[in-house]
């Protein structure tokens, strides 16, 4: 019955208005009467109540705590952005992402697209159903295919993956506080391992340096004690200072270790034996004693060493210049130069041997002193005593030695003086017969080696006869060579049997029998060579002299036959008669007879290559050469062409203009009648000449001044300053016949178009034969005008382009 429900109802908005949940406007009649927006709101509430209001993250509100909860939990994953509880969960990857972070073994989340929503909701929510418990409150085509999926669904369904996960979320928490505690403990371990190793160092060091600053055995050397200072001396400056600093942060870190044990609730930090503060400081202490003094003992040692250096210093500073002194001395009195010298050189040895004898005695009271020193030093017990004695003993007898060779020396000197007198009188006798003769040999082998250059027989045979001129002078030249040399020969033989050694020069001059017997050979050499060249020369001179004869012969008949040609064809252009056909006619067969000569120029092309492979350069037989020759042959044959291209030029102004035969001959007679020169122009003064026998107004005054002007852009546009034939009769046909204008074409292609002002390619191709209509087609432009209308065409610009009155 309907009051039972009621009642029923009753009791359950009671024991959910003790849940401390308000319920406004809502009453068990609406609910049991079927009223849905009461019910659904009702059951929000519940909803609300029981399954989201507990949900709390950092102090926020139960909605709010959820989102950023979520927003949390799907920050790593891409195409992932939570904002709100309905758009943000559209293409299913949030759902997924959810439960990726928990369970990553239930999602392939790298496989999912987010263009694919629909499979993205289904795959989250039968994972949800089958592994989660969680029901599926959702379905996926109802929030696709909703605009803005309902919020509190989403909300409602969501807290249930929260509530899913709230487990994981205390694991996860107490985890921190594990890894907390244990990085704690490690970073403590990390700083006992770090005393360990930084306190067994720093002992390490202490044990190598203490035995090193108590050892006190003296060096040899000032050297040596002096590097221990500065060994020292770094140990005090760049070894110890760090040391130091170890050994303060050792006992720092000490301290904070024990600090940060004693805060955290662990016991206190208890170094292996040996390495405590306390022991580390012992060991300092034992280093420092060590390092009194010895610093002290370095200095007082090297003082000492000072004092015994300095006395073997002075031995060695004297011994040293002594033996600078004696340095060579030996080797030069035991050198035989004497035995190479010249006598002036002997003169000079002399005096240079008795100066040394002088600087010899002066150095005796040195010798003394350094054997004095040595003495000295050998009482003092001087550590390196041996050395200076072996070094003294070897200075004594060296100076023994010197006394000894000085003696000798000078008895050698004064004996070779007297020997070499004799020898410098036979050196200077062969000296001045030598010179000439030498110089009579370079002579003759430049002029046997001369470069020369003929161009005739004549000079070549005079080059014949002045060499044999020379050779008959070859005999006494021989005589002359013998007798110098036997000079040479007397001065050997007293040398040898003194035992004197020449210098293998001759004081006053430099020629050496050597060098005349090699000349001599040269010159002996170069004769048949110049004999030989000189035949070979007027051999060729012969052949070239043929070759000269050859060419002139053929040269001097193809010259005169061009020029006749040259001089036929400047009168024939003059005075030429009947129609321009015939005289075509008559200069094309003209053409063919001077073309038929071509032979005679090979031939003479083929001569003048054999001049050019003999290198002749000139030829006194004719005037021409192949040049001028080919120079005449292409102007005859320029000249011909350009008379026949006159004529076909004349036939074709006659042809198109309407001019007849008897005016073109008009216009010849009046310009062959100004041309003086035959050059085929016009000056300005000479065509206005012309102008005026022809009946134009172009006297000098201002208005024919003008004519003449309009008249010369015409004839000549470039400003060359001539006026050619063909511009002549090309002027006199447009001032004597009818031309067509650009008008006159306008208007033709006016009727073509209808009257219109714009031609289409369709009546081009109607009007016009195809070539001449794609000719116009492809360059008349498009027509801007306003009565334009599709591929309409510009025959205006067109017509007035064709005429040079604008660009085309």
């Amino acid at each position: 019955m309907r009051v039972h429900k009621i009642n029923n109802v009753n009791k359950a908005l009671d024991f959910i208005a003790s849940k401390g949940v308000k319920l406004v406007s809502i009453g068990a009649e609406e609910i049991v009467d079927g009223n849905a927006k009461m019910t659904l709101g009702m059951i929000w509430t519940i909803i609300l109540r029981f399954a989201i209001q507990d949900i709390s993250v950092e102090e926020t509100s139960a909605k709010e705590g959820l989102l950023l909860w979520c927003q949390r939990k799907t920050a790593p994953y891409k195409n992932v952005n939570v904002q709100n509880f309905h758009i943000s969960w559209k293409d299913g990857l949030a759902f997924n992402a959810l439960i990726h972070r928990h369970r990553p073994e239930l999602i392939e989340y790298d496989k999912l697209r987010k263009d694919d929503p629909v499979t993205n909701l289904n795959n989250a929510f039968e994972v949800a159903e089958k592994y989660l418990d969680i029901p599926k409150m959702l379905d996926a085509e109802d929030i696709v295919g909703t605009l803005r999926p309902d919020e509190k669904a989403i909300m409602t369904y969501v807290s249930c993956f929260y509530h899913a996960f709230s487990g994981a979320q205390k694991a996860e928490t107490a985890a921190n506080r594990i890894c907390k505690v244990l990085a704690v403990n490690q970073e403590n371990e990390h700083l006992m391992e770090d005393y360990e190793r930084l306190a067994s160092d720093l002992l390490e060091w202490i044990r190598r340096t203490i035995p090193w600053l108590e050892d006190r055995v003296p060096q040899k050397t000032i050297q040596e004690m002096q590097q221990k200072l500065e060994d020292f001396r770094d140990y005090r400056r760049v070894h110890k200072p760090p040391k130091v600093q170890e050994k303060c942060q050792l006992e720092i870190n000490f301290n904070t270790l024990q600090t940060k044990l004693r805060l955290s609730n662990r016991p206190a930090f208890m170094p292996s034996e040996g390495r405590m503060v306390s022991d580390i400081n012992n060991c300092w202490q034992h280093l420092e004693q060590a390092e009194k003094g010895y610093e002290e003992w370095l200095l007082n040692e090297i003082r000492r060493l000072e004092r015994l250096d300095h006395l073997a210093e002075k031995f060695r500073q004297k011994a040293s210049i002594h033996e600078a002194w004696t340095d060579g001395k030996e080797a030069m009195l035991k050198h035989r130069d004497y035995e190479t010298a010249t006598l002036s050189d002997i003169k000079a040895l002399i005096r240079k041997h008795e100066a040394f004898e002088s600087d010899l005695a002066a150095h005796q009271d040195r010798v003394e002193q350094i054997a004095a020193i040595a003495q000295e030093l050998n009482e003092l017990d001087y550590y390196d005593s041996h050395n200076v004695n072996t070094r003294c003993q070897k200075i004594c007898d060296q100076w023994d030695a010197l006394g000894s060779l000085t003696h000798s020396r000078r008895e050698a000197l004064e004996k070779t003086e007297k020997q070499l007198e004799t020898i410098d009188q036979l050196h200077l006798e062969y000296a001045k017969r030598a010179a000439p003769f030498n110089n009579w040999m370079e002579s003759a082998m430049e002029d046997l080696q001369d470069m020369f250059i003929v161009h005739t027989i004549e000079e070549i045979e005079g080059l014949i006869s002045a060499h044999d001129q020379f050779k008959s002078t070859l005999p006494d030249a021989d005589r002359e060579r013998e007798a110098i040399l036997a000079i040479h020969k007397e001065a050997q033989r007293i040398a040898e049997s003194n035992h004197i050694k020449l210098s293998g020069s001759n004081p006053y001059t430099t020629v050496t029998p050597q060098i005349i017997n090699s000349k001599w050979e040269k010159v002996q050499q170069l004769v048949p060579k110049r004999d030989h060249a000189l035949l070979e020369e007027q051999s060729k001179q012969q052949s070239n002299e043929h070759l000269r004869r050859q060419f002139a012969s053929q040269a001097n008949i193809v010259g005169p036959w061009i020029q006749t040609k040259m001089e036929e064809i400047g009168r024939i252009s003059i005075e030429m008669n009947g129609t321009l056909e015939d005289q075509l006619s008559h200069l094309k067969q003209y053409e063919r007879s001077i073309v038929d000569y071509k032979p005679n120029l090979d031939l003479l092309e083929q001569q003048h290559q054999l001049i050019q492979e003999a290198l002749i350069f000139d030829n006194k037989h004719t005037n021409y050469t192949m040049e001028h020759i080919r120079v005449g042959w292409e102007q005859l044959l320029t000249t011909i062409a350009r008379t026949i291209n006159e004529i076909e030029n004349q036939i074709l102004t006659r042809d198109a203009k309407g001019i007849s035969q008897e005016q073109m001959q008009e216009f010849r007679a009046s310009f062959n009648h100004f041309d003086k020169d035959h050059g085929g122009a016009l000056g300005p003064e000479e065509f206005k000449a012309c102008l005026i026998s022809l009946g134009y107004d172009v006297e000098n005054d201002r208005q024919g001044d003008a004519e003449f002007n309009r008249i010369m852009s015409v004839v000549d546009p470039n400003h060359s300053g001539l006026v050619t034939f063909q511009a002549f009769i090309d002027f006199m046909s447009r001032e004597t016949t009818d031309t067509d204008t650009a008008d006159q074409v306008i208007a033709s292609f006016k009727v073509l178009a209808g009257d219109k002002n714009f031609i289409t390619a369709e009546e081009l191709r109607r009007e016009l034969p195809p070539d001449q209509a794609e000719y116009c087609i492809a360059r008349m432009a498009p027509y801007q005008g306003p009565d334009a209308m599709p591929g309409a065409l510009d025959y205006k610009s067109f017509s007035t382009a064709l005429y040079g009155e604008s660009d085309l």
